[in-house]
């Protein structure tokens, strides 16, 4: 395998560069666009997005520009009610947008289908942009989301938690779905990394190749993920670590024991 943009130049093509924001939280709303023209989606004559939990459709949304500066068709799924409420107030005043009322989960989770949603909408099979973000079981709504294929995903994670650790929501605390959980499902669904906000940003890999990335990146997604989001990397590593050793069966408790003693020779004294 050869590998493109040695040295420096690894960096020249990272979307991170053009974070900004006008309605999202973390630079979204500038990486978006510099994605869109990479892919030519913004040339196109329609376009659409999907967002769930969109709450009034423009807090920190990832889409919401799209929709306000480009006319971009928007279907907007919000579970309570008082938020749904103000999302109809929106689609008001921006009439592409179709508002949902309902909670969005999967085939492991309580609430209706992504699919389902959609398929009472004319949204194309093969639509532009998917924003994820529920704090809850956003992984597994995108697994249950099979008959159609969105270009871009953008899926909320717990960026708390550093890659190499496998958890799904609701298995273990810190709550979420890890780095490295969401990008075996990314893989399954063959998408590909492209940026890490916070959110994880994937493109569908049958146009991968527009993104214009670096080889080290696109076959290493692990260098994309942005530390400052776990806090100390060491401690963070040191405490799952410490989690993972309180759960180590019974007839392991001298191995257990030696690596206490290892991890305060480190400097890491016991809880």
């Amino acid at each position: 395998m050869r590998f493109r943009y040695w040295g420096v130049g690894i960096l020249k093509n990272r979307l991170i560069d053009y974070k900004s924001n006008v309605y999202s939280q973390n630079g979204e709303d500038g990486i978006l666009a510099e994605l869109l023209t990479r892919l030519d989606i913004d040339n196109k004559s329609e376009r659409w997005c999907v967002e769930f939990g969109a709450w009034d459709g423009m807090h920190l949304s990832n889409t919401f520009r799209l929709v306000s500066e480009y006319e971009w068709n928007a279907i907007y799924v919000e579970s309570e009610l008082l938020r749904y409420r103000d999302l109809e107030a929106s689609a008001k005043n921006h009439t592409k947008i179709h508002p949902v009322h309902g909670m969005v989960g999967g085939s492991q989770s309580s609430g209706i289908l992504l699919d389902d949603v959609l398929a009472e909408t004319q949204i194309p099979i093969n639509y532009d942009l998917l924003s994820i973000d529920i704090d809850s079981s956003d992984l597994d709504a995108w697994v249950s989301h099979v008959n159609y294929r969105p270009t871009i995903v953008v899926i909320e994670i717990n960026s708390s938690i550093p890659p190499g650790i496998l958890q799904w929501h609701g298995e273990a605390k810190p709550f979420g779905n890890s780095f490295s959980s969401t990008m075996l499902v990314a893989t399954a669904k063959k998408y590909t990394l492209v940026c890490h906000t916070g959110n994880l940003i994937f493109v569908k890999n049958e146009v991968i190749d527009q993104v214009s990335m670096g080889d080290f990146d696109r076959y290493f997604p692990e260098r994309l993920f942005l530390w400052k989001w776990a806090g100390n990397p060491a401690s963070n590593r040191i405490s799952f670590l410490r989690a993972w050793i309180n759960k180590v069966p019974e007839q392991l408790k001298n191995q257990r024991k030696t690596l206490r003693k290892r991890l305060n020779r480190a400097g890491f004294p016991g809880d």
